[in-house]
């Protein structure tokens, strides 16, 4: 898939852990760990405003098109 997802550089440059995202953004752990891992098929954005606020962010820190 062209999107990948940094959300693991993005929480790792902000020292936060998996649990301590999910808490703050009110998504379960294993939701956030498919977003992370890039298995998401789809990402409301909702979610991706929540990433954002609690990562102190811009939505192309987190998501980035890579042509194949």
């Amino acid at each position: 898939m062209p999107i990948k997802v940094n959300l693991d550089r993005v929480m790792a440059e902000r020292n936060m852990s998996l649990s301590e995202l999910a808490s703050r953004i009110d998504i379960t752990l294993a939701n956030l760990s498919i977003l992370k891992t890039g298995k998401a098929k789809a990402v409301r954005f909702s979610t991706l405003e929540a990433l954002c606020r609690e990562l102190d962010c811009q939505p192309a820190d987190i998501l980035e098109f890579t042509e194949k």
